[in-house]
């Protein structure tokens, strides 16, 4: 099958060309055609295969068949809600990449910086919006934007929206949208809690799922190296080392886990960096940027960080540490192995998380080989200890249910803030004691010092890479 075949115009086909892409993907051939033919859609598809062309395409193909009259002020049309700055910053540089030869005019909005720019870019009229839930509530909320006039609306990894608790956001978005609109729902797991929103947001939505439910895909070759908890960064830098690597994503659960892991690797003489939401934004756009441009060996991520991450062939990643929740293990993994190419993902995994693994083996349905590395040999009398997560203690140990999730009050020990709020967990300028807000969402306190809130980071992904 070719992108020809799905019936898109020429422009749209020109920019698909030139990107060096021939064949839709299965989520692309199936999404395309549905998203054309007008109706809802709720779609499942993992990570990596190709989704965001799948609703980016269809669109820019029906609005470019409905132009907007000359002289016209342009008005929002499409709006695209994503969880993440990172993610938000690469769906709109997808549709500018593929609606370069269109006359339609993209933006996109997230917390953490200055709204004066963006309520500039918004007076001068946007097509296309995407979107971070809180920032696009500022803005609303402060009448900087309109959106009674969209057409379409698409909700783009809503699984992972509602892990970072963006419901309650999603429903007052919801309410504010046009009743009549084509909806779209992406998300890698089909939970009952998504399943409950696409009852509320889809009218009689054809359904597409191209892979199995929480699959892990099988490109990706997925191994387990049993190892002391004390020996793990050893074992890491041996690891990198001795196999030579020169890309390698690596995960920790927390922020200041990361920082100490790139301190040590920098030690070893390994090139690295760490990502994560107390990062700025100069300092997250140049990790990105140095990895994927070879520059930086080792990138360690926590999971919020790494949801803008999308890397060409990107061969190894390493879980220093299993996710306290199964779900994450298939979302991190899902760096490696896109698009046909085979990837390597390793667990490094100590005997206070074996029962977080029996969790993960569970979800996906498979054992994981394990595997000892000669001279890392665990100690075999070595007892399980419960793992702290900031105030949150959780127990890996087998039979003491590791994997349960964290409530979501004390999320921000996890990183798991929604991540265009503040580190409050309020959006910027929404109201807040002790202290007075900037209008680009800094606080100053009653001494009248100011701090930043979470910054945008994650250089949008290279135009090769667009429809992944």
């Amino acid at each position: 099958m070719s992108f020809e075949s799905l019936g898109l115009i020429e422009p749209l086909l020109r920019a698909v060309q030139e990107t060096g892409y021939t064949s839709p993907t299965p989520i692309q051939a199936q999404a395309i055609p549905a998203v054309l033919t007008g109706g809802d859609l709720l779609a499942g598809a993992q990570t990596g295969t190709g989704k965001t062309a799948g609703f980016t395409l269809p669109l820019l193909h029906k609005m470019a068949a409905k132009p907007q009259q000359a002289g016209q002020k342009r008005v929002i049309r499409a709006l695209i809600l994503t969880p993440t700055r990172e993610l938000a910053a690469q769906v709109e540089e997808n549709v500018r990449i593929y609606g370069k030869y269109l006359p339609i005019k993209s933006m996109v909005m997230f917390g953490g910086v200055g709204m004066n720019p963006q309520v500039d870019a918004l007076r001068r009229g946007v097509d296309i919006l995407v979107a971070t839930p809180g920032r696009l509530l500022d803005h609303h909320q402060q009448g900087n934007l309109d959106l009674s006039h969209v057409e379409y609306f698409v909700l783009d990894e809503a699984d992972r929206m509602l892990d970072m608790g963006f419901i309650h956001d999603i429903r007052r978005v919801l309410a504010i949208l046009p009743q009549k609109k084509q909806s779209l729902l992406f998300s890698a797991t089909f939970s009952d809690e998504i399943k409950a929103l696409a009852e509320r947001l889809l009218n009689s939505p054809k359904v597409i799922e191209v892979a199995r439910r929480n699959a892990t895909a099988d490109t990706i070759a997925q191994k387990v190296h049993p190892v002391d908890r004390d020996r793990k960064k050893e074992l890491l830098a041996h690891l990198i080392k001795e196999n030579n690597w020169h890309q390698v994503l690596v995960f920790t659960r927390m922020k200041h886990g990361a920082n100490r892991l790139a301190e040590f690797l920098e030690k070893q003489d390994i090139t690295a960096m760490a990502i994560h939401g107390n990062k700025s934004q100069g300092a997250r756009t140049r990790a990105l940027s140095e990895f994927k441009s070879g520059q930086l060996q080792v990138l360690v991520a926590t999971d919020i960080a790494a949801r803008g991450i999308d890397i060409d062939q990107l061969p190894h990643v390493v879980n220093y540490e299993l996710p306290n929740v199964a779900e994450d293990y298939v979302h991190r993994i899902g760096r490696t192995g896109r698009a046909g190419a085979e990837g390597e993902a390793l667990s490094l995994v100590c005997i206070d998380e074996e029962g977080f693994l029996a969790d993960i083996e569970k979800l996906i349905k498979r054992p994981i080989p394990r595997e000892t590395v000669p001279g890392f040999e665990p100690d075999p009398h070595a007892r399980p200890e419960p793992i702290q997560l900031g105030r949150r203690v959780l127990h890996g140990a087998p039979g003491s249910r590791g994997g349960q999730r964290a409530p979501s009050t004390q999320g921000a020990a996890n990183d798991r803030r929604p991540a265009d709020r503040n580190a409050a967990g309020r959006r910027p300028g929404a109201g807040a004691p002790n202290g007075a807000r900037h209008a680009d969402g800094r606080r100053q306190d009653k001494g009248g010092n100011t701090s930043s809130g979470p910054r945008a980071g994650g250089k949008p992904r290279h135009p090769a890479s667009g429809n992944r």
